[in-house]
């Protein structure tokens, strides 16, 4: 298996870089896994192919405005500093752009307000920096952060991005990107699923850097996944695990909430609580929980293709995204659905 083997041709201007006006207006691939039949409805239909007592399990994970421009004090250079992980209210490890330019030592204060300081106090894994800085971190990122556009947007985000990067039922301010196949959901759209008998579960993982890492290497078992947090409480671990002994569908909301169950079996059913995972799920891979997938459409040779590719079938899934180019589908963060059931 290669890295190579998960390539697909992408038209750029598929690339959604903004959503739809309204979330569940989006187009939905709806897959059969048994019959390989595909079919092409909206997102708001999705309520029509659930069924009474499946459990939907959310992330409400809640994007961070993480990504902060700053000047370099000494020379005023421009810098993009990106939050990986916030230890306390003044101290946090980031990623620089340029990293070559900051030395321990070297302070910087905010592009838009020059009295807010900080300054990189060591050095950390992978090229990342700590540090230090002189106000409250969580009041600086309110204030000036922005949300972290994925790259290939190609733009930095405004106010409109603070809305539409977030899924309607995010609570928990943890990720640096938001679990995006929950952004189709709406209000009204789960509860017409909750009328139907749908159980509605919710988990939180805490989307890392990692998501954003392309891999790089020809063997994708050589990738390195950056660990991520995750919490499942008791309740949710108890009706998962109800599910799982009854063999009712659970339905996972994304690649997130997948890797948040897989991880957390342990052989016999979910465990509760905090733990993080460095998961990465590959072809051929025997699923333990997950028995259908609500996702969007991955970049090529991602680690979410493969998770996809494993959960299906690697071909299958390059076929179908052929069809969802010449169909016109909308690709990425902002863009449309498939089904896997």
């Amino acid at each position: 298996m290669k890295t190579s083997d998960f390539f697909y041709e992408l038209p750029q201007e598929l690339i959604a870089k903004r959503p739809l006006e309204k979330r569940d207006d989006a187009k939905l691939m709806r897959i059969n896994r048994k019959t390989d039949e595909i079919s092409h409805k909206k997102f708001y239909e999705i309520a029509d192919f659930l069924r009474k007592d499946d459990v939907l399990v959310f992330n409400d994970a809640k994007v961070l405005q993480c990504r902060l421009f700053a000047i370099k004090q000494d020379t005023k250079a421009k810098i993009e500093i990106f939050f990986v992980k916030i230890f306390d209210n003044f101290s946090a490890q980031v990623i620089a752009k340029p990293a070559k330019r900051l030395k321990i030592g070297s302070k910087l204060f905010l592009e838009k307000e020059n009295d807010i300081l900080f300054e990189v106090s060591e050095n950390a894994q992978d090229g990342a920096k700590i540090v230090k800085f002189s106000q409250n971190i969580y009041e600086i990122l309110d204030e000036y952060g922005e949300i972290p556009l994925p790259p290939y947007m190609n733009r930095r985000a405004d106010k409109q991005d603070n809305l539409d990067y977030q899924t309607i039922y995010a609570k928990k301010l943890v990720a640096v990107a938001a679990p995006t196949a929950g952004l189709h959901f709406t209000d009204e759209l789960l509860e017409n699923i909750r009328k139907k008998g749908v159980k509605t579960l919710f988990l939180t993982l805490n989307v890392g850097i990692g998501t954003f890492r392309p891999v790089k290497v020809e063997n994708p078992l050589e990738h390195n996944m950056h660990a991520e947090e995750y919490f499942i409480s008791n309740s949710v671990a108890d009706t998962i695990n109800e599910a799982i002994f009854n063999k009712k569908r659970i339905i996972a909301v994304g690649t997130t909430v997948v890797r948040t169950l897989e991880s957390a079996f342990d052989g016999e059913k979910i465990k509760s609580g905090g733990n993080s995972t460095k998961i990465m799920i590959l072809p051929p891979y025997k699923f333990n929980v997950v028995s259908a997938m609500i996702t969007n459409f991955h970049l090529p040779e991602s680690t979410l293709m493969m998770l996809i590719s494993a959960f299906y079938d690697r071909e299958k899934i390059l076929n179908a995204y052929k069809i969802a180019v010449l169909k016109n589908y909308r690709f990425f963060s902002y863009g449309d659905a498939m089904f896997l059931e």
